[in-house]
């Protein structure tokens, strides 16, 4: 029992781990489509409606392959997914925007920034004040932030437009996994996803359409369209529902944070961006204060 028990956590650590490290990617491929001269527009667009046909089609052989039939999802439940996919949406836009004005390597640290704003929206709703341990965790990954964005030793501050829509992403991205661990929790993962993702269609084709320049280049979607899909709309979701359960949420965190140091290191070896040792100090810090957060939480 205790050895299936390890096994059962080990496969959710390889799931979270491998849903973490596709995200991780994403930022180095639009750079590189953009550098092949490709918009945001077309990437982000490229992206949700492959992602959301690639979802369509693993629901739909789910649903014929599974001998007992799956519960339907209500009226109610369809909304609320839909409208939780909006962030999904926003996130992609304003993460894809950051890295035309900003190294991957800080964007994705901005995005990271998910931690603190967690927990002040936890704060926010709960009503209920941060405890000691979380309060020191947000010190250390604003400490972590200052040296990881490289704002202390260089005299080159970063493009303001970057760092706000890298805020802004990181906003997003809170609210997209706050949503995706409260509602509808009892539909399957491409259930779920796939209307998730309808609404992140939605935030990404309104966006499509106000900054169209008159003209869409479709070799996108052969070229970047297919990667940015499936390692940024199909994977990520169903592994980490896979593998969440399976982990625990404490756990499940430290593991996903991998996301940032393959982020950078794809940026430092693909992109040549640079990455000094005080930057690779500060992502330290950031990990650091992820694990202290989820370290020893009885709710796992």
């Amino acid at each position: 029992m205790q050895i299936m028990t390890k096994n059962n956590i080990f496969k959710g650590v390889l799931y979270v781990g491998c849903g973490a490290a596709s995200y991780g990617m994403l930022a180095t491929f639009v750079k590189l489509a953009y550098g092949q001269g490709y918009t945001t527009a077309e990437v982000t667009s490229s992206q949700i409606l492959l992602g959301l046909l690639g979802m369509f089609l693993i629901y739909s052989f789910r649903k014929k392959s599974s001998g007992a039939p799956m519960q339907k999802a209500s009226g109610k439940d369809k909304t609320q997914l839909v409208l939780a996919g909006t962030s999904m949406g926003f996130t992609s836009v304003f993460y894809y925007i950051a890295v035309k004005y900003i190294p991957v390597s800080i964007a994705i640290v901005l995005l990271m920034q998910t931690v603190w704003i967690g927990v002040l929206l936890e704060w926010a709703l709960s009503k209920v004040v941060p405890s000691v341990k979380k309060i020191i965790a947000i010190v250390i990954v604003l400490a972590g932030t200052l040296l990881a964005t490289n704002l202390l030793s260089s005299d080159v501050v970063p493009d303001w437009r970057g760092l706000a829509w890298g805020l802004g992403a990181a906003m997003s991205f809170t609210m997209t996994m706050f949503a995706g661990n409260s509602i509808a929790t009892h539909l399957t993962a491409p259930h779920r996803s796939l209307f998730m993702l309808m609404g992140g269609a939605i935030v990404v084709l309104s966006f499509t359409t106000f900054t169209w320049p008159g003209s869409f280049n479709f070799n996108i979607v052969t070229t970047w369209g297919i990667p940015l899909a499936l390692f940024g709309t199909i994977l990520p979701p169903l592994l980490l529902n896979a593998g969440f359960p399976k982990t625990g949420l404490g756990l499940g965190s430290i593991v996903s944070s991998i996301e940032l140091p393959v982020s950078v290191t794809m940026a430092y070896f693909i992109l040549s961006e640079p990455v000094n040792l005080w930057q690779w100090m500060g992502i330290i810090l950031i990990l650091g204060a992820v694990v202290l957060l989820n370290v020893g939480n009885k709710h796992d």
